[in-house]
C-alpha cells in the first residue's frame, strides 16, 4: 500500500502515538483535538494539525477528510468517537474508519451495526486475564468479542 492520507481525532496518548507513527511510514496525518495543548504530545511530529470539534463538517472538511483514506477517532469520549466515524463515513465516504470504544457493550452493538470499533477495555481485559491465568494470548480482535461470550 502506498502513501495514506489519514486524519486522527485526538491528540491524547494513544492519538499522538499513532500520528507519530504513522507519519514515521511516510503517510500524510492530520490531528485534530478541541484543546491546543494537547499537540506538545506530538514531540517531532511535522504533519498537519487542527483544532477544532470532531463533529462539526467546516473542521472535519478543513483537516481534509473529502479524499481521505482513513479517519480514527481515539478521544475520550465514545459518543464523540462514534459520531465523528459516522460522519466520515457517510458524509465524507472515507473509506476505512476507526472507533475506539471504551464501553464493551457499546463497541459490540456498533460493530453489529458496520461500524468498525476496538474496545481497549475489552482487549485490555483479555490480554491481562490470559497473561495471569498463563495462557497464550489470542489474536487482537479476538478479544473484541469478549462482551458476547460474557453475555450469550
Amino acid at each position: 500500500m502506498g502513501v495514506m492520507k489519514i486524519v486522527i481525532l485526538g491528540c491524547g496518548r494513544v492519538g499522538s502515538t499513532m500520528a507519530r507513527m504513522l507519519e514515521r511510514e511516510g503517510h500524510s496525518v492530520t490531528v485534530i483535538d478541541w484543546n491546543a495543548d494537547s499537540f506538545r504530545r506530538l514531540g517531532s511530529y511535522t504533519g498537519k494539525t487542527l483544532v477544532g470539534s470532531g463533529v462539526e463538517m467546516d473542521v472535519l472538511r478543513r483537516a481534509g477528510l473529502d479524499g481521505a483514506d482513513a479517519f480514527v477517532a481515539v478521544t475520550n469520549g465514545d459518543n464523540t468517537n462514534i459520531m465523528s466515524v459516522q460522519i466520515a463515513k457517510e458524509m465524507f465516504k472515507v473509506p476505512k474508519v476507526l472507533a475506539r470504544i471504551y464501553d464493551p457493550v457499546r463497541a459490540s452493538a456498533y460493530h453489529l451495526l458496520g461500524i468498525e470499533t476496538l474496545c481497549t477495555t475489552s482487549i485490555g481485559a483479555g490480554l491481562m486475564t490470559d497473561f495471569l491465568l498463563g495462557k497464550e494470548p489470542r489474536p487482537v480482535l479476538d478479544y473484541c468479542d469478549i462482551e458476547a461470550e460474557l453475555n450469550p
